[in-house]
């Protein structure tokens, strides 16, 4: 029988937390680990990106599949995350889930990224959902193929020593309020595991703070994204210029246990005003002052 995850059965759990969370608020420093994306640099900067996020005290990075696969082609991401001091946690991996026919294919592909992300010392695969049209997309035609595609991933994650997370995202299969929290309700928890991007759910219409409130936890990892709807970063914001409560999220992840981090992220788009090392200062500023501990 399979293991699904049911928010009622964790009702007394989130109530607890908030008397937590109201005595964290005085405290000077928070326990909690930051680390970033590598998306805000092209994906042919992954050097200098992994350079910016170490200097800053990063804790670790997130790139994606196709990235490791690239690096291998001249060494592997190896030496760079060992000269610049930097742990490789997780990498952002695009999974086609409503097609059936290519789950085999798609099952091979998860799994030789994730070979390469325990290779460099990763622990998470973000599962990326492919996009559709969502003009005419039909979720309710669509759900089972999702449910059980992101089972058979996960799972053959997991026999690999890996935490799979799901990562809902706008303009993909798993996009909206209702489309995340039925997904991730009927999926075997076991395997699956939730890893909330906020700036997508806000970009999506939900509510972030209640999303990662519900499924508190299967929270094994998080994009720390800002939203603002403006014209640049595909209306996305560095940390603190934005609409989402990042402070509330930041509280409820304070002191939790995951096999994951907490990413900063902001993506990239044409015509940036700033480059990825200044938005990733920014994040770093806006995050200290809510007493978050960088590496020296």
């Amino acid at each position: 029988m399979s293991a699904v995850f049911n928010r009622r059965e964790f009702a007394q759990t989130v109530v607890g937390l908030g008397l937590y969370v109201s005595l964290l608020k005085g405290a000077a420093n928070r326990n909690i680990r930051i680390g970033h994306t590598g998306i805000t640099w092209p994906n042919n900067q992954i050097d200098q990106a992994i350079r910016d996020i170490a200097s800053l005290g990063f804790h670790g990075l997130e790139t994606f599949g196709n990235v490791l696969e690239a690096l291998e082609t001249r060494g592997g991401v190896g030496p760079l995350l060992e000269q610049n001091k930097l742990p490789l946690i997780s990498a952002y991996c695009t999974a086609n889930l409503t097609d059936a026919a290519r789950r085999t294919d798609e099952r091979e592909k998860m799994a030789a990224w994730g070979r390469l992300i325990k290779k460099y010392g990763g622990k998470i695969s973000v599962i990326g959902p492919n996009n559709v049209n969502r003009n005419n997309y039909d979720f309710n035609a669509n759900k089972s193929n999702i449910v059980a595609a992101l089972n058979e991933y996960a799972k053959a994650l997991t026999d690999l020593g890996l935490t799979a997370v799901l990562h809902q995202h706008t303009g993909t299969c798993v996009e909206s309020r209702d489309e995340t929290y039925a997904v991730m309700e009927a999926v075997d928890t076991r395997y699956v595991k939730f890893g909330p991007d906020v700036g997508q759910l806000a970009k999506g219409g939900s509510d972030p703070v209640k999303v990662v409130k519900d499924f508190l936890p299967v929270i094994q990892h998080m994009h720390l994204k800002d939203f603002s709807g403006g014209q640049h970063y595909l209306g996305y914001s560095p940390l603190g210029e934005g609409k989402v409560d990042l402070v509330a999220i930041l509280d409820l992840m304070e002191g939790k246990q995951t096999a994951g981090m907490v990413m900063v992220e902001l993506d990239s788009s044409q015509n940036m005003p700033l480059s990825g090392l200044e938005t990733a200062k920014i994040a770093k500023a806006f995050l200290q002052k809510q007493g978050v501990q960088f590496r020296s």
